[in-house]
């Protein structure tokens, strides 16, 4: 009796470990850029954004990321002073509680934390560097800045890897992937080399499988994804393939670096209205399907994933809002948002769990500028 007893209790837990995760709350915050505001939104089961409060964030307000444990949201604010904003999240009704704008190194176009959840990382475009901040127990972005690295033109990204051992970096205008060591006591970055891309591609953004074996980037100029092995044991990285995030027939051709405008400095001549200018890439929560944005032909690409040699099969490409800096996958898998920079609306778009295309289902008004987007769930 007690042996059937604990088979029936195993097999009730390989059950439940199985099973989809169910949401109570999922919410959305979009941040936007020339109104300097954040907007906060209750997604529901079935897709539909409901608008709940706007927040001042300040001028500038983009990139966002959330800390491990999911209490905190941290807000780049790219006007001067540069700072992080941290802000405390309810999770049973999303609203946002201001905490404490923090000094950072300089403006960051991407911020991200370590799994510990004790330290943030940044990448600076145009000061051509990568930070991490301090971030102290009780979740705060600290004015503590552990570290300044100079890197090559243009640093767009950087994360760690599912192991917090590793951590990468994007050089869009040097064409070159940055690899770290990481020190999870004193927060310290190590080089460990680099790989180079194909000269002019543009480097931006990446995604990094669950299972920690693939990581994904999107180049900007060149529009492609290309796939890396990650060495478990060294953490250098080996490109395994490249696929192209821009159909044939669009009428992009490759794009060029973009300059960061300051105040006082002349304006650049406007570049070429056909030049390929991708910008975001997401992972479906199973790893099965991965998405990117273009902003000149305003359209996301489907992708499916094999999650055993990490390649990728092109499977839809469609309009969404103009200019889509920013998307992102809520945690149940479902759904993707997609924010334009030029749109009025951020949009929510159904994801087939078969063939990973893409079915536009809601929008919600947005602020001006809207370019981040992300999604956060609570049982």
């Amino acid at each position: 009796m007690i042996r059937a007893k604990t088979l029936q209790s195993l097999a009730s837990a390989a059950l439940l470990a199985t099973a989809p995760l169910t949401w109570a709350n999922t919410y959305v915050y979009v941040s936007n850029a020339l109104d300097g505001t954040l907007s906060s939104y209750e997604l529901s089961a079935k897709g539909q954004l409901q608008p709940l409060a706007t927040t001042e964030a300040g001028a500038g307000v983009m990139p966002l990321a959330l800390s491990p444990d999911h209490s905190k949201l941290y807000a780049s604010i790219r006007a001067k002073p540069y700072s992080v904003a941290t802000y405390s999240v309810d999770p049973a009704n999303g609203a946002l509680k201001h905490l404490k704008n923090s000094t950072v190194a300089d403006s960051l176009a991407y911020i991200s934390t370590d799994k510990s959840g004790r330290y943030l990382f940044g990448a600076s475009y145009g000061e051509d560097l990568v930070s991490v901040n301090a971030i102290d127990a009780q979740g705060v972005v600290t004015d503590d800045v552990r570290q300044v690295i100079k890197t090559g033109p243009n640093a767009h990204s950087i994360i760690v890897d599912k192991t917090n051992r590793f951590v990468y970096a994007a050089n869009l205008g040097s064409d070159q992937y940055l690899e770290f060591k990481f020190d999870a006591a004193s927060g310290k970055l190590t080089s460990l080399g680099h790989v180079e891309l194909p000269k002019g591609s543009g480097p931006r953004h990446p995604a990094i499988s669950s299972d920690n074996r693939f990581l994904y980037l999107l180049s900007e100029m060149a529009g492609t994804v290309t796939t890396f092995a990650i060495d478990p044991k060294t953490g250098h990285l080996s490109a395994l393939s490249e696929v192209s995030a821009v159909p044939a027939d669009s009428g992009l051709v490759r794009g060029g670096v973009r300059p960061m405008i300051k105040p006082g400095q002349p304006t650049p001549p406007p570049l070429a209205s056909n030049l390929i200018w991708a910008a975001d890439i997401k992972l479906t929560p199973n790893g099965r399907f991965l998405y990117t944005s273009e902003r000149t032909g305003s359209t996301v690409s489907a992708f499916s994933v094999d999650r055993k040699s990490g390649q990728l099969s092109f499977v839809q490409n469609i309009k969404v809002e103009q200019q889509p800096r920013g998307i992102t996958v809520d945690p149940s898998g479902k759904w993707l948002l997609v924010t334009g920079e030029k749109s009025p609306e951020v949009g929510v778009y159904a994801i087939d769990p078969l063939q990973g295309t893409l079915t536009r289902s809601s929008s919600a008004p947005s602020g001006k500028g809207a370019n981040w987007v992300q999604a956060v769930s609570y049982p």
